[in-house]
């Protein structure tokens, strides 16, 4: 018999959480073998190449594609972009029954109003943008994630992406 888990990745997203549910989620997207695709820091800022650029307008896009989504701090880095993206308390999916089972769960919401669906949704749009116009470019497979959990969180992870190009030269990711 063979084995159909061989070359199955693990997912790294909480098994009892519904990704749909209304919170405020801290993302990092990189690019493919973290390459230098989106520009390039000096004197502590960003200068974006043309792949950055189309990365940054398309990011602000993103609540335009899902309903009940606003976005908090985002910037682009060299070989990667963080960003807020928060699904408003009146997103519908918050009402339902967040004590489901994990099977459940990862069922309730399969909808385009997902973290996932964004994220895959703005990874598409930026990767079809930059091959129209000849740019070459490639993402990371998945994304990271990181739920809020309160207001001094969301201040603490705020300042950090702001911060962030200022504070490159000590980047994890880099």
């Amino acid at each position: 018999m063979a084995n159909y888990h061989k070359f199955r990745r693990s997912s790294i997203r909480l098994q009892q959480w519904d990704y749909g549910w209304a919170a405020a989620y801290f993302v990092t997207i990189c690019t493919k073998d973290r390459r230098h695709y989106f520009g390039y820091i000096a004197d502590q800022r960003m200068h974006l190449s043309n792949a950055g650029v189309v990365a940054e307008l398309l990011w602000h896009e993103i609540k335009n594609h899902a309903k009940d989504v606003s976005l908090g701090p985002f910037v682009v880095m060299p070989n990667h972009v963080h960003g807020i993206i928060i699904l408003q308390e009146d997103h519908p999916i918050s009402t339902q029954n967040h004590h489901a089972s994990p099977g459940q769960q990862r069922y309730q919401n399969p909808g385009k109003n997902t973290l996932s669906s964004m994220i895959g949704g703005y990874k598409s749009a930026v990767s079809r943008h930059c091959n129209r116009l000849g740019i070459n470019f490639a993402w990371q497979r998945g994304f990271y994630e990181r739920i809020i959990r309160d207001k001094r969180a969301f201040l603490q992870i705020s300042q950090y992406i702001l911060n962030n190009p200022a504070n490159w030269t000590k980047d994890r990711l880099r």
